[in-house]
């Protein structure tokens, strides 16, 4: 295809592969005082099969501005620049195309698309239907300078793709735990927004681009959260749309993930609306209405059509008012070891039975090494018992990550006075729970999970009294496989799995969850009540116990 070129020698006319990012870049032939808030510019496309749809572009700095486009379309894509000054000759009237052929490569984002909620709104799955397993790590201040480019931050992806996780939760620079130009809050570009808010800061972007890029090129899904909850109140809704603007024309044409606000409900902490209940409740009251109305701005305003959530206090559907808004719903669930394991199983169930039906997950829950607790016991555990019990996959975080401590510069003190610990984010990285989780998703990968349904009449009830360490769950497609999480305790007595079909043969085995070694236990077979009990475990430690039911005839 011939090339278009102008008069600067940069090219009009591309080539892209599917849903490959394309960019564009113009110069405004006139100067403005602030082409920020002064000026809107985008572009007309026309698709292959004749779909108009209008793409926003963002400001670069000075007189630049840039237009980024993907598509799972193939063939000729046919643009014309607008401007809202029809005089600026640098932005408006330029006509481009783009001509989208195949992507023969591996990378899931780009092999099978951005990720939405299924059809039957109960797990997530790829734009052509194949199911996304969510496993995210928490990078809430990742685009911070505290995780240099490329060096850190090329590390830290890889570690966690070749362990399996497939998301990442990032904050678009209005970040947690601090308030607004907080100096640990800037990157290599300065912070993300000027003083007062009075413009977008285009460095703070475009020090993030890279970061962003390589997410997606590693194959994890960039998560991006706007901003935490109380920016609302510091900058204001029309701010905060802006921000939104701002985003969606920067990053929208990845296959990334909106997250309209993280903690979206909770204000700032050292307003009394933060501590008394009294304040509190008339808050949370406005902060719903106010992001439900946002959660809907973000959605009209994105031509890509990427999936929205928000990040909780406690339930994501609690954070507006109206929750089909959401594409997923992410619960917190809290961070204090085995007293958040025991409140973490009644909120996943009770968000999984929700009408409308909305895929859930646990985004938030007991980083690991917070407080000197929640080591990877409490991360395995975490993780099997909401999957188990119904959610479409988990976030896994850990203490000095999210934050990211370095070594020589530990993020600090919380505006509450308390430091949430000094780890440096490297050692953080390689504790062992993000391993394990990345197992138990390895593991869960081999059978069809997107079917899975949780199960407890497979296992003994036990008392509503009973310690959380003593709860197995079990999921699984009937005539197919079971999975079962056995804590620990149950290594004395065994575990007894119920209302098998008498007569038919199962392949049993044990995985150790720490260790993903497997103990085959060969083919068994029911008692006459259709139970199986398994014998008393080898070592003293959870297991994960998964029942095959074999191919073979019944037995006679």
């Amino acid at each position: 295809m011939q090339s278009n070129h102008r008069k600067d020698g940069s090219t009009l006319n591309r080539y892209a592969k599917l849903r490959g990012v394309t960019e564009w870049a113009f110069q405004s032939a006139k100067n403005s005082s602030d082409p920020f808030n002064d000026l809107s510019f985008g572009a007309v496309v026309t698709a292959p099969d004749g779909n108009e749809r209008t793409i926003p572009g963002f400001w670069a700095g000075g007189n630049a501005w840039k237009l980024r486009y993907s598509s799972s379309q193939a063939g000729v894509h046919r643009f014309r620049t607008v401007c809202s000054d029809p005089d600026d000759s640098g932005l408006h009237g330029q006509s481009m195309t783009v001509e989208v052929g195949p992507y023969e490569g591996d990378n899931p984002l780009y092999k099978h698309g951005s990720v939405h909620a299924s059809e039957n709104r109960a797990y997530l799955q790829h734009e052509d239907g194949t199911p996304f397993l969510w496993l995210a790590d928490t990078w809430w201040m990742a685009l911070t300078n505290r995780l240099q480019w490329p060096e850190d931050y090329k590390w830290l992806a890889k570690d966690r793709a070749e362990k399996g996780f497939t998301a990442i939760q990032i904050v678009a620079g209005l970040y947690p735990d601090m308030g607004p130009f907080d100096e640990r809050g800037a990157n290599e570009g300065g912070q993300s927004w000027e003083p007062e808010f009075t413009g977008i800061n285009p460095a703070f972007f475009d020090a993030a681009d890279p970061k962003i890029e390589w997410m997606v090129e590693s194959g994890l899904l960039p998560c991006i959260v706007g901003s935490w909850g109380y920016y609302l109140d510091f900058a204001g809704k029309d701010v905060l749309k802006k921000h939104w603007d701002y985003l969606i024309a920067r990053y929208g044409a990845y296959p990334v993930m909106w997250c309209a606000s993280g903690e979206a409900n909770m204000a700032y902490y050292q307003w009394d609306s933060f501590s008394d209940p009294r304040l509190r409740e008339a808050y949370v009251e406005r902060m719903r209405a106010e992001w439900t109305e946002l959660t809907a701005y973000i959605k009209t305003a994105d031509p890509f059509g990427r999936a929205v959530t928000i990040h909780p206090t406690e339930y994501g559907h609690n954070m507006v008012e109206d929750a089909a808004v959401l594409d997923l719903d992410m619960l917190q669930t809290g961070h204090s070891g085995t007293v958040t394991v025991a409140r973490t199983v009644p909120m996943i169930r009770k968000a999984v039975a929700r009408e409308p039906k909305t895929p859930v997950i646990n985004s938030e829950v007991c980083y690991e090494g917070i407080g000197g607790t929640s080591y990877e016991e409490i991360q395995r555990m975490n993780f099997w018992n909401c999957m188990l019990n119904g959610a479409c996959g988990h976030t896994y975080g850990a203490n000095g990550i999210w934050q990211v401590n370095d070594e020589k510069r530990p993020y600090g003190e919380s505006p509450t006075g308390i430091s949430w610990g000094h780890r440096f984010w490297k050692e953080a990285a390689q504790l062992p729970g993000s391993r394990q989780v990345g197992m138990a998703k390895k593991l869960l990968e081999k059978y069809r999970w997107w079917e899975f349904q949780p199960h407890p009449e497979w296992l003994d009830p036990l008392g509503e009294d009973a310690d959380v360490y003593s709860r197995a769950y079990a999921a699984g497609i009937p005539g197919e496989v079971r999975v079962i999480f056995a804590p620990l305790h149950y290594s004395f007595s065994g575990i007894t799995v119920r209302e098998l079909k008498t007569g038919d043969r199962y392949r049993a085995r044990f995985v150790d969850p720490a260790t993903g070694d497997e103990y085959d236990l060969g083919t068994v077979t029911p008692d006459a009540d259709g139970s199986w009990w398994s014998g008393r475990f080898k070592i003293f430690q959870d297991w994960v116990l998964v029942l095959e039911q074999t191919r073979e005839a019944r037995a006679e």
